[in-house]
């Protein structure tokens, strides 16, 4: 007996490759260190379960170490923990910020002081930067997009759900199901630079260094006062553009073929 197996529509592969990509990237790792960071800090290491250690773990393959990270204790979590490392977040880093100065020399800091910006939170050089950041009279990192950071993994894992609805439902309304992960690039980009400009305004007295209100660079290098900055899309931001391009290739293929089913 002949068994037919059905073949795939290019708008269901090019979804799946685009939830394959979300998924492994943001959605699984942000809801895995979910809460995390603030058990840690306020010592409840107890109730974090076992299995975010090894993840935690192989998710940093690859990613910077700063000079300040325990010796020994690169990418381990429990040894990170335990020596009072300074612990990031496990999804893809979207957006990379450095500051370089003179007395940060080359040789000890080759990459200045960076901090990568995720959809959750924070990983790098992220004391360092908001004692620079308290030296101007500027927030911390902390005090920016609260919001959003706290519904990031959620965020992340409704558009994974619209994904799998693309690709369960083939109606002709099912094609903007895709259009949040094609959105979404652009979307961080914005609030991204929002919240700069944000920073850059709403300067405080305690700063030891007076400087007026300014909007820190968003995109390119820049300087301020005696600094340098240079802010660039990281890996993830780039995950993030192949996910939208296959959303935006889906949407199309998906009236693409509907149009021709209708035709039949």
């Amino acid at each position: 007996m002949e068994v037919k197996v059905k073949k795939l529509h290019k708008s269901t592969i090019y979804a799946i490759l685009a939830l394959f990509l979300i998924v492994v990237g943001f959605t699984f790792p942000s809801i895995v260190f979910y809460k995390v960071p603030q058990k840690i800090a306020t010592g409840q290491t107890q109730s974090i379960p076992s299995y975010v250690y090894p993840l935690w773990n192989a998710y940093q393959t690859g990613r910077y170490v700063s000079p300040y990270t325990p010796k020994g204790a690169e990418r381990d979590l429990k040894k990170m923990i335990e020596r009072k490392g300074e612990v990031g977040m496990m999804s893809l880093p979207i957006w990379y910020v450095s500051l370089e100065a003179p007395n940060y020399p080359k040789t000890a800091f080759p990459e200045g002081i960076p901090v990568w910006f995720h959809v959750d939170g924070f990983s790098g050089d992220i004391h360092e930067m908001n004692t620079i950041n308290h030296y101007v009279g500027m927030h911390p990192l902390e005090a920016g997009a609260r919001l959003e950071r706290a519904a990031g993994p959620f965020i992340m894992l409704g558009i994974s759900f619209l994904m799998i609805a693309f690709i369960a439902i083939r109606t002709p309304w099912s094609v903007w199901l895709m259009l949040p992960s094609a959105l979404f690039p652009p979307g961080f980009f914005i609030f991204f630079a929002s919240w700069m400009y944000w920073f850059g305004h709403n300067m405080q007295e305690w700063g030891a260094f007076k400087i007026k209100a300014f909007t820190p660079t968003a995109l390119g290098v820049g300087h301020v006062a005696h600094f340098t900055t240079k802010s660039f899309p990281s890996i993830g931001f780039w995950v993030l553009v192949a996910i939208a391009v296959l959303s935006v290739l889906a949407m199309l293929a998906r009236r693409k073929e509907l149009r021709s089913e209708a035709l039949r």
